[in-house]
Parts: C-alpha cells; sequence; structure tokens
C-alpha cells in the first residue's frame, strides 16, 4: 500500500475588506523570533504598528524602511515605533518608495497591495500573498537590504 503526504501549502493568498490580511501580517509579527524586516510606504494602522511594538519590546529586531511621503501625515505611526527604538528608515528621495512587504525571520515573505492602514482592512479591495518561496524570499531581501543600505 502507498501512502502519501499532503503538505500544506507554502503561500496563500489573502483579500481586503476583511479581517484576513491584517490577520495575517498580526499574526507573523508574533510568531516572530528574531527578525523582522518592514519595507512600506505608510503605515497608520494602530493594530499593526501596537504589534510591532509588542515584537520589538520582546527582543525581536524589526527594521522599517518607509516614504518621506507618509511619513508625517496624521495618523502615520512612523514616529511612535522609531520613538519606541525601532530602527526606521526614511527614503527622501523625489519618488515614491511605494513597496508594501515584509520579511519575518528570514522565512516567511508577505507581500500585496495591502497598504498597512485601517482603511486597507475595512473599505479598499486589496491583496496579501503569504510565502515562503526561498527564491521570492531572496530576491525581497536583497532589495530591502539595498534600500537599507542606501538610506
Amino acid at each position: 500500500m502507498i501512502t502519501t503526504t499532503v503538505l500544506p501549502p507554502t503561500s496563500y493568498a489573502y483579500f481586503s475588506p476583511g479581517p484576513d490580511c491584517l490577520g495575517c501580517i498580526v499574526e507573523h509579527f508574533r510568531a516572530a523570533q528574531r527578525t523582522v524586516d518592514v519595507c512600506v510606504f505608510t503605515i497608520t494602522d494602530d493594530r499593526i504598528a501596537g504589534t510591532m511594538l509588542e515584537t520589538h519590546r520582546r527582543g525581536v529586531r524589526v527594521r522599517i524602511v518607509t516614504d518621506n511621503d507618509k511619513s508625517g501625515d496624521l495618523g502615520s505611526d512612523i514616529e511612535r515605533l522609531e520613538a519606541a527604538g525601532i530602527a526606521t528608515k526614511i527614503d527622501r528621495t523625489p519618488y515614491h518608495m511605494h513597496h508594501k512587504f515584509a520579511i519575518f525571520d528570514g522565512t516567511r515573505l508577505v507581500n500585496g497591495s495591502y497598504n498597512w492602514t485601517r482603511g486597507a482592512a475595512e473599505q479598499n479591495a486589496e491583496n496579501l500573498i503569504d510565502t515562503g518561496d526561498v527564491g521570492l524570499l531572496a530576491a525581497f531581501q536583497r532589495q530591502f537590504d539595498t534600500l537599507w543600505a542606501r538610506l
């Protein structure tokens, strides 16, 4: 008799509005053990920012790359995260740093159109991919590292 083992998928797709994209991001922060590299245009959802602060306080190294056009907006959480000691670099070039991705412990990549805002969770039609694909992880880590070094 031949038996087969069905492995869980290594990638997941989530869509908003609704709780799925937000839940994916929050759960990855809660599960992070060593590092989280965040590269997002804006962070205004206090639920995400609060979880980022909790992760940082647990001793996980959190780094953020963001864009200057949104970092000073009303409701932006960037100053609060930076004031709490989270390493932050702000792209002040004349162009937008419009990425929306995060890498958790070098093993999970979350990427998509999903803005890290309450509006994205509650109103907008957006998407998020959660993957452990090693090729994608390597490519996005290289992009993060390049931006981090340049800024």
